[in-house]
């Protein structure tokens, strides 16, 4: 997949983990961020359960971003509680 693929798909599914998380955007970067990096954990996550991790830019790979965004903001939370880590 391209930069701008997991660039889509970073802000996509950032944005919508932490609108289930916390009600609220974490910000464009944040967003983003947080949800190549919730890809990368959820495909990872989704792999070790015998599962097809992120494949493109498609369904089935927004909704593993997701899952992964989704537990790294509850682990974010768990951690320092629901508060943002803006500066």
């Amino acid at each position: 997949m391209s930069i701008l693929g997991w660039i889509i798909l970073g802000l996509i599914s950032g944005f919508i983990a932490s609108k289930i998380v916390n009600k609220t955007g974490e910000g464009l970067l944040l967003d983003i961020l947080l949800g190549v990096v919730g890809a990368v954990f959820g495909g990872f996550m989704f792999n070790l359960v015998g599962e097809v991790g992120v494949t493109g830019l498609n369904l089935w790979s927004m909704f593993v971003a997701v899952i992964g965004a989704v537990v790294l903001l509850a682990i974010k939370h768990a951690l320092f509680g629901p508060r943002h880590l803006h500066a």
